[in-house]
Order: C-alpha cells, then sequence, then structure tokens
C-alpha cells in the first residue's frame, strides 16, 4: 500500500502546487542543485532572462513576483535619469554678491544657493572656491548665507535605516551637499601620549571635536573607536570621538560623516577660503535668495553620464536619491520631493509601457526595507536601454566582472573578465544582481535575479548567482 500513497500524495503535489513546480523544472539543474545545497527554495528567488537580440525570454522564473531589490534599484533610477535628462546633463551651484561689491570686498552677504550637486566632493569644493578667489573677491564683511531650497528638507534622520548616523552611507540629500557630509579622521598613536593625535580632512572650522580616545596595549583592533554627537540640538557641531584604539595600531584612517549639510559646508568653505587669502567677518545663516542678489558665479558639476557611473559602479546611495529628487524638480518643479521623484519614475514607465505588479518605489537608492519591482519589470526596462541611443553611457555604468566596482573580485572565471556587465544590491535577508552578459557566443543576454530569502545575503544568495550566471555564459 505504500507505493499507492505515494503517487497518490504526488498527484495532490502537483493539483494544489502545479505552478510552482513547472517553474522548479525550468530551473536550469545545475542552478537547482546549488539552491538546493544552500536552502533557498524556488519560491524565493526572481529571475528573468531575455535574449538582447531576438528579445526572446530564455528564462522565467517568478518573474512578476514584486520583490525587495536592494541596490539593483540603481538601475532604474540611473536610466530613467539618463533617459529623461540625457547624458551632458550638469547641475549648478551659484554664489550672489547681495552688497556692493568693489575693490575685492563684498559689503554685505554672500550667498550660495545649492543646485542639487550629487559629486560636490571637497576637490571640486576647493574649486569653487578658487574661482571666487578669482574673480577678485578677497573680503566678505557679511554672512556666509545658504539657499538649500532647491530640495524640500529630507524627512527623517540619518540614523534612522540601521542606527549607524557617522556612515557616509546614510546622509540625507540636501541642494548644497559638499563631500556627502565626510571627513576622514586619521589616528595617530604614541605610546608617550594617553590620547592619539587626531587630525580631520577635510576640516570645518566650525567642528568642535572633543578627543576622548583611550590608547591601550594589546594587539591592534580598531572596531573599538567610537562617534557621537552628545547634544545634536544645541550642540550639532559638537563630534565626540571616544573609546579605545591600542597604541600597537599605529595610524587609523576612518571617514565619517559630520554635522548638517549647511554647517558643513559652511565650516569646509570658511577653512578653504582663509587658506586661500580670503577673509570674512560674518557667521552662516540659512535663508532663501533675494531678488536683489547679483550672481557672481557658476560652478557646473560633472555630467550625468560620469555620474551614474559613480552611482552604478560603487552603489552610491545618496547620489542615486540626489538622481531621483532631480527628476522630479525637473519635471514638476522645485522645490524637490521625494513623491515628486516618484512619481517621475512612475511616469516614465507608464509613458514606456513597462508594467510592474506590485511596485513600490522608496528613495530610488535601494537603502529601504519597502522598495519593491520585479525581475520582468527590471528586465524589460534593461531591454530598452539595450537599444537606447544612451545604450554606451549606460553600460560603461555598470560594474564589469572581475574589473572594478562592485564586481571586482567576481566571475574570475576563464574567458568572464570584462563580459559581464552587473549591477549588486544586498541588505539583510536580499541578494540581486540587474544587468548584462555578454555570453561565449556573442549573444548578449539582459538578466536579472533577486533572492529574497532568511541569510540571502550572507553568501547564499551569491553562490546562486553564480550558477546562474555561468549558465547564461554558456547559451
Amino acid at each position: 500500500m505504500l507505493k499507492p500513497l505515494v503517487a497518490l500524495a504526488a498527484l495532490v503535489a502537483v493539483a494544489f502546487h502545479p505552478l510552482a513546480l513547472a517553474r522548479d523544472s525550468q530551473l536550469p539543474p545545475a542552478v537547482l542543485r546549488v539552491m538546493n545545497n544552500v536552502g533557498i527554495p524556488a519560491k524565493g528567488v526572481s529571475i528573468y532572462v531575455r535574449d538582447a537580440n531576438t528579445n526572446e525570454v530564455v528564462l522565467g522564473i517568478n518573474d512578476n513576483q514584486p520583490r525587495s531589490p536592494a541596490s539593483v534599484i540603481k538601475v532604474l533610477t540611473t536610466y530613467v535619469a539618463l533617459d529623461s535628462l540625457g547624458p551632458s546633463y550638469t547641475w549648478k551651484t551659484r554664489a550672489y554678491a547681495n552688497g556692493a561689491l568693489a575693490n575685492g570686498v563684498l559689503n554685505g552677504d554672500l550667498f550660495v544657493v545649492g543646485g542639487g550637486d550629487p559629486y560636490m566632493t571637497s576637490e571640486h569644493w576647493w574649486r569653487f572656491v578658487q574661482s571666487l578667489r578669482e574673480q577678485g573677491l578677497a573680503k566678505i564683511t557679511g554672512d556666509f548665507v545658504v539657499d538649500h531650497s532647491f530640495f524640500a528638507p529630507a524627512e527623517g534622520n540619518r540614523g534612522e535605516f540601521d542606527s549607524q548616523p557617522f556612515r557616509s552611507y546614510n546622509v540625507l540629500p540636501d541642494a548644497l551637499m559638499v563631500n556627502f557630509q565626510t571627513s576622514r579622521f586619521t589616528l595617530i598613536t604614541n605610546e608617550q601620549r594617553g590620547r592619539p593625535l587626531i587630525l580631520v580632512n577635510p576640516l570645518p572650522v566650525n567642528l568642535d571635536l572633543q578627543n576622548q580616545v583611550r590608547l591601550v596595549s594589546g594587539k591592534c583592533y580598531t572596531s573599538g573607536v567610537t562617534f557621537s554627537t552628545p547634544d545634536p540640538i544645541d550642540h550639532p557641531n559638537t563630534v565626540v570621538v571616544g573609546g579605545t584604539l591600542p597604541t600597537s595600531c599605529g595610524t587609523y584612517t576612518i571617514g565619517r560623516a559630520i554635522m548638517t549639510a549647511p554647517d558643513y559646508a559652511y565650516g569646509t568653505f570658511r577653512t578653504l577660503w582663509t587658506q586661500s587669502g580670503g577673509a570674512m567677518d560674518g557667521e552662516m545663516r540659512i535663508e532663501t535668495l533675494p531678488a536683489s542678489a547679483r550672481l557672481i558665479y557658476e560652478h557646473d558639476s560633472i555630467s550625468l553620464a560620469e555620474i551614474i557611473r559613480l552611482v552604478n559602479k560603487y552603489s552610491n546611495n545618496v547620489m542615486a536619491r540626489h538622481l531621483m529628487l532631480t527628476l522630479g524638480v525637473e519635471k514638476y518643479g522645485p522645490p524637490a520631493t521625494v513623491e515628486s521623484g516618484r512619481n517621475a519614475v512612475r511616469q516614465w514607465l507608464t509613458n514606456r509601457g513597462i508594467n510592474m505588479p506590485g511596485f513600490v518605489l522608496d528613495n530610488g537608492s535601494g537603502l529601504s526595507r519597502a522598495e519593491r519591482v520585479t525581475a520582468r519589470g527590471l528586465g524589460e526596462m534593461l531591454d530598452m536601454a539595450w537599444h537606447s541611443p544612451f545604450m554606451p553611457e549606460f553600460a560603461a555604468s555598470l560594474p564589469l566582472s572581475a574589473t572594478d566596482g562592485t564586481l571586482r573580485n567576481r566571475f574570475k572565471s576563464p574567458g568572464m573578465q570584462g563580459r559581464i556587465r552587473l549591477k549588486t544590491g544586498h541588505l539583510d535577508n536580499v541578494s540581486a544582481l540587474a544587468g548584462f552578459v555578454n555570453a561565449a557566443s556573442g549573444k548578449t543576454y539582459v538578466v536579472v535575479i533577486m533572492v529574497n530569502h532568511p541569510g540571502a545575503q550572507g553568501g547564499a544568495g551569491e553562490a546562486v548567482h553564480a550558477e546562474l550566471i555561468r549558465w547564461v555564459f554558456g547559451q
């Protein structure tokens, strides 16, 4: 009686789960074998593989199931920006004189108006300062006034996602964001001293740095160094570096995001301004630009084509968020809001006929537990990108196998180097890839794989990715 019962059980399973079994059976055997080995069921995986030349869907597993994409959502944000704004689009940061300007002296305030530049690094900020000096400006008798109203104030706080407010990946968008609000803290130990020497670069003049690090003996470890702002309301520019650091570490350097965006912009500007020989009497204010102010300098950012390369290859979250806000402000006018950015992306998808059931767009960076996309929807977008006039710029923005970005140490098998362009994505219980594979046959395939399963980010998801890409590469 045992065999008939087993047979009956199998028939019942097929009756109640025909779709699941059909999808399991579509999986390449090697991929299914790895999934079984790492304990990831088919229901936790979405796959979409499409021949970019014939548009044939080669493999579709749960491809209309909404999934958390993690940073893979950046391929959507960056391509919508590229297609909507064009590769040569730039952001403007402008300086205005509000007062009489004569003989190198501004008798009034200097207004700096942020235009949402996603990559105003310390080097570009230095160039901004130098360019003002080259206009003949030597002294400002009034204040440094920040107008960052081009973007609406960001909601939430930097520690909201994972309680790590000093990590640069948690920086919130701001229309005048300088160097990702991040400085390098270099701690230099000396056995003759009780505390290390701390150097900060770039150094905001308004930073109140309190060194409470204790030097200890023993083997080097750096996890004991802490950063905190004890009184963020009344003293937001006070940063306490505490904890312990063994003297055996010698020199230890770590980057941390500090201060608010306007305070950081002012503090670093004033440091650079003084270093360049300039003088300033006033302090910092936040205010909208008055009609009476006169434009004295305009700084262009690097191009959008260069920006998306940085976003995708290095998975920069705040730059991706700036892109989505820029889409909103260009389509609906200032101030840019998260909702206007979301609406701009949704409208783009509608206009292109791309439908994603259960689509949820949060901030466009993937640093979100709410965002949801489908593998098919992303795949259709990627196929559209492949046939776009901007394909070279977009494809070049993606990490390249065994070469650069987040793929520099992946897909090193013979013949694969430089033939795989994929955006990676990782969050707790999420591991994903999306992009293009130039197979050994010479064919190009659009590939999207999203694994949403407990522990997927710990290596199990990447094991499945590796086997699927190996299979696609052999097609």
